[in-house]
This record gives C-alpha cells, structure tokens and sequence, in this order.
C-alpha cells in the first residue's frame, strides 16, 4: 500500500467538489443536459409512434376488380386508415392534390389488370401482380418517416396469405412537389437520416475544439501575466480585444472551409459505397445543395463559429488558469449539444411552439437547421440564421468592449479570488 494515499486522495477530492468551476460544469450541468436530452429523443420517439398509428393511405382503384376488393379489405383489417378513390389517373398535379386534400403523405395506387395478373399468376408463375407506391418524403430527422416502410410489411403479410410472389411494389418518391418515379421512399429516407446525424455531430464537433482552442489561448496569457501586463501598457485596450476576436474570426473562417471540404469529400465517399443499381442521385432529385446552399450553409457555420469563439474570449478573461478557463467554457456546451442532439432525432417544425423559439434562440443552432433547410431547398431559414448569429455576435463584442474599457474586468476577477479565498479558509477549518 501507498502510505498516506486515501488522506492524499480524501484531501484531492474535496479540493476539486469544493470548486464552484468543477461542481457546476462536470456534475450539475450533465445532471441537467441529459436528461433534457432523454426527453427531447423520447418526445421524438412517441411523436414518430403516434405518426405511425395515425397514418393513413390513400389507395387508388384503378382495377375495380375481385382481387383488388379483396386486397383493399385485407388492408382495412390489419388496422391501416384507408382513404379509397375509384378510377383516376395519376400525375403530379392529381398526386399533390389528393395528398392535400386527405392530409396524407402515402399513395397506393392498384393498376388496371392487377385481379387479371392474379389469377393468372396460380397457371403461370412467371406473372406477377404490381402496386405502386408513392411516399413524400417529409424532412430528414431519423424519426421523421419512420413509417415509410410499412407498405412493404403489408405486401409481404399479403404474399404470405396469397401466395409466395404474386404482388410486388412500384415505388416513387414526392420531393418537393414532384414524383420521381424509381425511387424507394425508404432507401431515401435512410440516405438523409445518416446526413441528419453525420452533420450535427461535425458541427458539434468543430464548434467544442474551436471554443476550447480559444480559451486555451488567453487562459495561457492569464497565467503567464501577459494579458495583465498588455492591460498597463499605453495601448489601446480595444485593439487588444479586437486582435483576439480576429484571430477567432481567422480561426472561424479556416474551421469552415475545412468542415465544408471534409464534408464534400464525406458525401462523395458515403455515395461511392452504394453498389450502381442502387444508389441515388441526390443531385438528380433535387436535395444536394446547390452553390448558394454551400454559400449559406459555410457563411453560417462562420457566424455561429465566431459567436462561440467570442463568447470563449471573454468567459476565459475572467479565469486565471487553463483549468478556470476550460471550467466557464464547459457552460456553452450544454447550448451546442442540446440543440445538436435534439435536431439529430426531430425536425425542428414538429416541436411545440415555446421549444422552437428556444432552440431558435440558442445561435448554436442555426448551422443545424440551414444544414436541413437547404437540402429541401429552403434559402431563406438560414438567412434569418445568419442575421441572427450576426447580431448575437455584435451584443457580445459590445459588451466585451465595455468591459475591456473600464476596470470592470479586474473587479470581477478580484471578487472570483476573494471566493476562491473565501472557499480555501473553508478547507482548512474542515
């Protein structure tokens, strides 16, 4: 045994719980993001649940015959809301109004010949009866359309009472208004689900290593006596602050073009594991970004990444080491990861009003939400994003340029020693 480790280690571990810095941003805080977290993802999970249940198809009886009676009664009777139009020819214009008008998101339409295809499939195997399907493909969350796969349960359950092979599906998607014929809903919707979770975890990512990168820096400069000893020297103060937030607008601007190349190079690397027959061209469909949509998404990833540096800036001005620094940043992070979470399992317009404007309201956020919205060829959300983080940005710097103006900054920081002294008097009583 080690002699004198336990009163070592007893003495160690009430010098770090007794920290303010260390109980608030290791102990308290994750007490409190988790489970906001868990109740987001469960929010998620029932809302997707109760989408499912309240589901309803559109079927289209273009057949009119005994074998697409029979198919449409066995779809009534495994549960499925079923909402039946006879005899109408579909297209775009056709597809987008039924859909409006049932307030749905699936159309099934039974082709002409469908009961002739049957009967004749029990003389001649090599023929098959056919549906089609068509699924809109509602956003880019993991729950948002978790029941797009649920037309090939019902034909599988069909072919097991019928027959092994007799009916297959031919799928079509809806994006954006349009039908794109050949294409499965449900290989879609796994293609932007592994988006929707690949882009907020390297958000989340590069925003924590740029903040903790810049807090490191001026922690160094306060334990060395360099910012102290720039504060005495007849220079102006302002243009001490404004050179670190340039450098964080450098170390912004170099963070965003890298995450836009690694994430081009992502993508290009994530479409060239599909085998040829099955991949998809998200450009063909109209959901890779275009050049504005890579403008936008970059510009505000900068903003938000400036933001969060000179937030970083000034919580570490107040500290007096690395330790106190990386301790105040440790309080952004429940604002990156919250939002970054919880926008990974649900489309931010499914939350209830008061959650949205809060998740609007945290600028961590937006690089997220422009992240989605310009994949479904909305421009103008990460306008309002940008603007936004700008004027986040700009209340920061205005208050950070009062305090490097006044002596404020060294009144706090004498009032956090007078504490932190206050705590030590504390210990040796104990």
């Amino acid at each position: 045994m080690l002699r004198g480790f336990g009163n070592f280690l007893i003495k160690e571990l009430k010098q770090l719980v007794r920290d303010p810095k260390i109980l608030l941003g290791m102990i308290i805080v994750p007490l409190v993001m988790f489970p906001i977290l868990g109740g987001v993802m469960g929010y998620a999970v029932e809302t997707a649940k109760e989408s499912a249940v309240k589901a309803s198809l559109v079927v289209v009886d273009n057949d009119r015959g005994e074998w697409s009676s029979t198919f449409i009664k066995f779809l009534s009777e495994t549960g499925v809301k079923v909402f039946l139009e006879n005899e109408t020819v579909l297209n775009c214009e056709k597809i987008a109004e039924i859909l409006s008008r049932y307030n749905t998101t699936q159309i099934l339409e039974i082709p002409e010949g469908f009961s002739a295809n049957i009967t004749a499939h029990s003389t001649n195997r090599q023929i098959k009866a056919s549906i089609r399907f068509y699924g809109v493909l509602v956003g880019t969350s993991v729950f948002q359309n978790v029941g797009s796969a649920v037309v090939d349960t019902l034909i599988s359950q069909f072919n097991r009472m019928m027959a092994p092979d007799v009916l297959y599906a031919e799928k079509a998607t809806v994006i954006k208004g349009e039908v794109k014929y050949g294409v499965d809903p449900a290989a879609l919707s796994s293609l932007m689900t592994a988006q929707s979770i690949a882009m907020p975890i390297i958000i989340m990512i590069l925003i924590t290593y740029s903040v903790q990168i810049a807090a490191t820096s001026v922690a160094m400069e306060k334990e060395e006596k360099t910012l102290e000893t720039l504060l005495t020297l007849p220079i102006d103060r302002m243009a001490i602050l404004f050179g670190k937030l340039s450098s964080s607008i450098i170390i912004a601007a170099i963070g965003a073009l890298a995450y836009m190349v690694g994430y081009g190079y992502m993508m290009g690397m994530l479409m060239g594991q599909i085998p040829q027959e099955a991949a998809i061209d998200l450009s063909a469909l109209g959901l890779a970004p275009s050049f504005l949509g890579y403008l936008l998404l970059g510009l505000s990833l900068f903003v938000t990444l400036l933001s969060a540096l000179a937030l970083a800036v000034i919580l570490s001005a107040f500290a007096e080491d690395v330790r106190g620094a990386q301790a105040f940043v440790g309080y952004i992070y429940p604002l990156i990861f919250v939002p970054a979470f919880a926008l990974m399992y649900i489309d931010i317009n499914m939350l209830p009003l008061a959650v949205k404007a809060l998740l609007y309201a945290i600028p961590f956020s937006h690089p997220i939400i422009a992240s989605k919205a310009i994949v479904m060829g909305d421009h103008l959300t990460p306008v309002f994003g940008i603007i936004y983080s700008f004027a986040f940005t700009m209340v920061i710097m205005y208050i950070a340029s009062r305090l490097f103006a006044t002596e404020k900054i060294l009144t706090v920081k004498l009032k956090m020693k007078g504490f932190k002294r206050r705590g030590a008097k504390l210990s040796e009583e104990v």
